[in-house]
C-alpha cells in the first residue's frame, strides 16, 4: 500500500505509525519541509515535496480543522485508491471527500487521543472496500476500539465531549484561585489534574475546536443557573446534574 500523509505533525506521525509496516510505502508531505522529513525519518518513510504529482493508494490529511477542506481538493486528485482524514470533525471533510473524489473509498477518522496516550477509541466513517477494511485491520492490530458512527452523530458528540468539558475546565482555571498547600479535596484534584491535562496541550488545536464545535455558551449558562440558583433551586440543579438529565 503506497500511502501519502498531508501533515507531518503528531497525528501525522500517529497515522504513519498504524498503517507502516513492510508492505506499505509511508511518505510525508508537509509545507515545512523539514518537519515531513523529520516525521519520515521518526516513523519510518521518506519525505517529498508539497508539489508532488506523484500518486498513491491512499492519501490521508493530518492537517488543523480549518486546513481540512482545502487539503482535500488539493490532494484528491493524487489520490488512486481512497482518501482519508484524522482532522478531528468529520461533516465537512467527509462533503470535502465526496466532492473532489466522488470515485475514491472516502475514510474519516477521529483518534479520541493525543498520539502518547494511544491506543484507544477511534471514531470511523468509512465506505465499504478493500482500502477502508486494510485500515480498520491495522487501527484494530494497534491496539484501537473502532466505534462506527455517522459524520452527523459524531460531530454532535464533539459539542459535549470536547468543547462543553474543554469549557468547564478552563473555566474552573481561570475562576480558581491559589489555595495553600494541603487545603485540597478528591474534587479539587481531579480538577486540578484536568486543567493540567488541557492546559499542556496546543492552545491553537483547542480554539480550532472551540471554534468549530458549539457548547461553550450551553456551559455559561449552566454556571449562572448554579451562581444565581436559590437553596432550593440549588438542590434541584444537583439532582439534575446527578440524573444526567
Amino acid at each position: 500500500m503506497d500511502v501519502l500523509i498531508v501533515g507531518a505533525g503528531t497525528m501525522g506521525r500517529w497515522f504513519g505509525g498504524v498503517v507502516g509496516g513492510p508492505d506499505t510505502d509511508v511518505a510525508f508531505v508537509d509545507r515545512e519541509q523539514g518537519a515531513a522529513r523529520e516525521a519520515a525519518a521518526t516513523v519510518g518513510g521518506r519525505a517529498v515535496d508539497y508539489e508532488t504529482a506523484e500518486r498513491f493508494d491512499l492519501i490521508c490529511l493530518a492537517v488543523p480543522i480549518p486546513a481540512v477542506e482545502r487539503a482535500i481538493a488539493l490532494h484528491a486528485p493524487l489520490a488512486d485508491r481512497a482518501i482519508a482524514d484524522v482532522s478531528g470533525v468529520m461533516r465537512a471533510p467527509v462533503a470535502a471527500m465526496e466532492a473532489h473524489a466522488p470515485e475514491r473509498e472516502h475514510v474519516s477518522l477521529h483518534p479520541l487521543f493525543s498520539p502518547g496516550n494511544a491506543p484507544g477509541n477511534v471514531p470511523i466513517v468509512a465506505d465499504e472496500g478493500p482500502v477502508a477494511d486494510w485500515l480498520r485491520e491495522r487501527l484494530e492490530t494497534a491496539g484501537n476500539g473502532l466505534v462506527e458512527t455517522t459524520p452527523e452523530e459524531h460531530d454532535a458528540a464533539m459539542e459535549t465531549i470536547q468543547t462543553k468539558a474543554h469549557a468547564a475546565v478552563l473555566a474552573y482555571a481561570l475562576a480558581a484561585d491559589e489555595v495553600p498547600e494541603g487545603f485540597e479535596t478528591p474534587v479539587s484534584r481531579g480538577l486540578d489534574g484536568l486543567v493540567e491535562a488541557v492546559t499542556g496541550g496546543n492552545p491553537t488545536v483547542y480554539a480550532d475546536i472551540q471554534s468549530t464545535f458549539p457548547g461553550a455558551d450551553d456551559v455559561a449558562d449552566a454556571a449562572t443557573d448554579v451562581a444565581e440558583a436559590d437553596r432550593e433551586g440549588f438542590e434541584a440543579l444537583y439532582r439534575e446534574a446527578g440524573a444526567g438529565e
